[in-house]
């Protein structure tokens, strides 16, 4: 098996258990709200990990970066958009049909990815700048009433897992030296869509 197969079939892999990972939980804290710093950094660092679509979007963000040649930039700007986000929510700022709007974003970058199409670096840097204060905007539903140093750790969290997780995807890809058209990235991108419609048609479906 060559390094191409072997890549690819390990994205599937991983993309399989994606897909079976539980994707209801989002909420580190089993949906009680932070009281102290330890808990909201912990809140933090683990919702947008066991929030499947989120997660989704991450990795879709490092892909896009890694095999276009992107500026690092881009996964923070968006990690900054998403703290914005955080904020808006926290000052009651309203935002409606959020979590339709974070599906539909996971189901556009996995499209984008799985085309095999550049696009200009203004395009991704605005996709990433709206997306990210739709998923900041969700995140904050978990920390609205919280006191201030919860508050404040939950966003220190966000920040550093998302940070690692889209900047450590897009500097793996980069060094694995796959470009937009090749196979595994593509593919990578086909299920992130398919995360992306799942979480779609269970907003619209709620018992599907």
């Amino acid at each position: 098996m060559n390094v191409s197969l072997r890549r690819t079939a390990f994205l599937a892999i991983a993309a399989l258990l994606l897909m079976i990972a539980p994707a209801s939980a989002h909420h580190a804290m089993g949906g009680e709200m932070p009281s102290t710093f330890s808990q909201g950094l912990l809140s933090g660092l683990g919702h947008p990990v066991i929030g499947l679509d989120h997660l989704a979007f991450l990795i879709a963000v490092g892909v896009a970066v890694g095999v276009g040649g992107l500026s690092l930039a881009l996964p923070i700007a968006f990690v900054a958009a998403s703290a914005l986000g955080v904020a808006f929510h926290v000052y009651e700022f309203s935002l409606p049909g959020v979590e339709l709007l974070v599906a539909a974003s996971v189901v556009l970058i996995g499209a984008l990815v799985a085309s095999g199409r550049a696009l200009p670096l203004a395009a991704w840097g605005a996709l990433f700048g709206l997306a990210g204060i739709l998923h900041g905007y969700a995140y904050g539903e978990s920390i609205v009433g919280a006191e201030a140093a919860p508050l404040w750790a939950y966003l220190l969290g966000l920040v550093v897992i998302q940070s690692a997780l889209s900047v450590g995807v897009a500097l793996i890809t980069r060094r694995a030296g796959e470009g937009v058209t090749a196979v595994a990235p593509r593919l990578a991108g086909a299920v992130v869509v398919g995360v992306g419609l799942a979480a779609l048609l269970g907003q619209l479906i709620p018992e599907a």
